[in-house]
């Protein structure tokens, strides 16, 4: 459905994008994180005909977005980080307008209206003028104007920044459905939870260049992460630390008062490492299991968590 191949965009000195290359196919839901400055919203603002790039080429629908921009247009939707709204008409008229901007027949549109309302929770709001919507709600409206024209493929960049959870769990239940019906969604977020939960594939970008891409398994394995015990000490000497190295087999380090220990088996390990720190008079306060997770791969991969 999307093919994108050495996109190249530069911002005067700065390198946005340096030559990225991925491909999505249909009905999958494709996740893009990254830390901020990656290159995440020019992406997006490239695939959805909002900026040009400086060389490279992108197919969508198989149509290429260079030579058939209205036809790569009328196959996609966009969710903007910034709400797209006129505050001073209400949400049916905001709805009226943008579909009115897709040339969907007026009859049409106004069933499609009255059930896209229905499923964000929005109907008997729909005469309030925006001003008087919580930002939540403005969030949903925005989703709903870019799906009036029933899109093959849906832009969403950080669409649940700053909502409140009813407003999360109302986008999210929509997700689940879209995703369902088979469209495809490139969907840009700060919070790992939402990519772990929806996400097909992902793919890591940084400093504009994909690091990594692939489905949570895949990119699990191809990370070479282990699972740790994380063990904190109330306070350790350098001694005692050093003797507790002696006895491990595998790959640890002390970070201040914790001991990182990597481990294939976690559950016997974890015994045999209590064991051992409390016959090294080592005073233990905490003991936390760490999974391998999208925050520890994206941790692994670009050295930042994923807000910074």
């Amino acid at each position: 459905m999307i093919k994108v191949e050495n996109l190249v965009k530069k911002y005067g000195e700065t390198t946005a994008l340096d030559g990225i290359s991925f491909e999505i196919k249909e009905g999958k839901f494709f996740g893009l994180l990254g830390p901020n400055g990656a290159g995440k919203t020019t992406t997006i603002s490239i695939l959805s005909t909002i900026l040009r790039p400086d060389s490279g080429t992108v197919r969508i629908a198989g149509f290429d977005l260079q030579k058939d921009p209205d036809q790569c247009k009328r196959n996609i939707g966009v969710v903007t980080q910034e709400i797209a709204l006129y505050n001073k008409l209400s949400a049916f008229d905001n709805l009226m307008f943008w579909g009115g901007i897709y040339d969907v027949p007026k009859a049409e549109l106004k069933t499609r209206i009255s059930e896209i309302l229905s499923l964000f929770g929005l109907t008997e709001r729909q005469h309030d003028k925006i001003e008087a919507y919580s930002g939540g709600m403005k969030r949903r409206i925005n989703i709903a104007s870019a799906m009036l024209h029933r899109p093959k493929v849906l832009f969403m960049d950080e669409p649940t920044v700053g909502v409140d959870p009813q407003s999360r769990n109302l986008i999210f239940e929509v997700l689940e459905k879209l995703h369902k019906e088979g469209i495809t969604i490139v969907y840009t977020t700060h919070y790992m939870e939402e990519a772990e939960r929806f996400c097909d594939q992902i793919g890591i970008i940084d400093k504009g260049k994909i690091i990594a891409e692939g489905t949570l398994a895949e990119l699990k394995k191809s990370g070479g992460i282990k699972e740790s015990i994380a063990v904190t000490f109330n306070e350790i000497s350098e001694e005692v630390a050093k003797k507790i190295g002696t006895f491990l087999d595998g790959e640890f380090k002390f970070t201040g008062n914790t001991l990182h220990y990597y481990s294939n088996q976690i559950k016997s390990d974890l015994g045999k490492l209590i064991v051992l720190c409390n016959d090294q008079g080592a005073d233990i306060s905490n003991i936390e299991i760490q999974k391998v997770n999208l925050e520890t791969i994206f941790l692994s991969l670009t050295g930042k968590q994923l807000r910074d």
